[in-house]
């Protein structure tokens, strides 16, 4: 039988049992029980409600941007015509490239986590969906990552944009920032993620949106906050 560690055992004293506690209560203690050496995630994680009172579940995917940044540091990829690839280094994007870029595609040979792709090269990169879809990387309109403003589109990416969709059973993730966060700006990315996602709620969807929020830390325990 497989043994909890020591530093997992002393973090689940501070476990609660049935019992829902306040924002602030849970961000002290996921940020206490993240007790590893590197800068863990603090994670956040929603139940919504997908039942319409018309049509099928609903299904939600977009964008969030936070206030103070995700921590998270992302490898940008720009796929532009050639005369954009200057500026599009300039603003940040790591790897820049047309048609070279396609081919590397194609071979699979790519190791960016985000891709932004101009509205006049989505026409050549279609065929690359079966690539790219199942990694989550095909550029979309509503996810900021087909722009032509690249300049912006870096940045926000930068800055704390973070994508976020629910899977078929209504769980919804995603990151507020990293344990290095002082508690204000973790509160502060928590409100405005929350509020967010309530916004989204469709006039099909009778009662509470959000049926229930869980804050924990990579490597740390769960905190029920409830529904909000």
């Amino acid at each position: 039988m497989k043994k909890n560690s020591k530093r997992y055992r002393e973090i689940l004293k501070n476990l609660i049992k049935d019992k829902k506690i306040n924002i602030k209560e849970a961000l002290d203690l996921v940020k206490k029980n993240s007790t590893t050496k590197f800068d863990e995630s603090i994670d956040i994680s929603l139940k919504i409600n997908l039942k319409q009172t018309k049509g099928g579940d609903f299904s939600l995917r977009t964008v969030v941007n936070l206030p103070n940044g995700s921590g998270k540091k992302n490898k940008i990829a720009v796929l532009c015509e050639p005369d954009m690839t200057d500026e599009a280094k300039k603003a940040g994007a790591d790897i820049v490239g047309s048609d070279d870029l396609l081919e590397k595609i194609a071979s699979g040979k790519f190791d960016f986590t985000k891709l932004i792709c101009t509205p006049e090269m989505m026409g050549k990169i279609g065929k690359y969906g079966k690539v790219l879809g199942p990694k989550g990387l095909m550029p979309n309109p509503k996810l900021g990552t087909v722009a032509t403003d690249l300049v912006k589109a870096i940045k926000d990416i930068k800055t704390g944009l973070v994508e976020i969709r629910n899977d078929k059973d209504g769980n919804l993730a995603s990151t507020i920032g990293r344990k290095s966060f002082s508690a204000e700006k973790l509160l502060e990315n928590y409100n405005h993620f929350v509020e967010s996602v309530k916004k989204e709620k469709p006039d099909t969807i009778k009662g509470e949106f959000i049926k229930g929020i869980f804050l924990t830390s990579t490597m740390g325990i769960s905190y029920k906050l409830g529904a909000k």
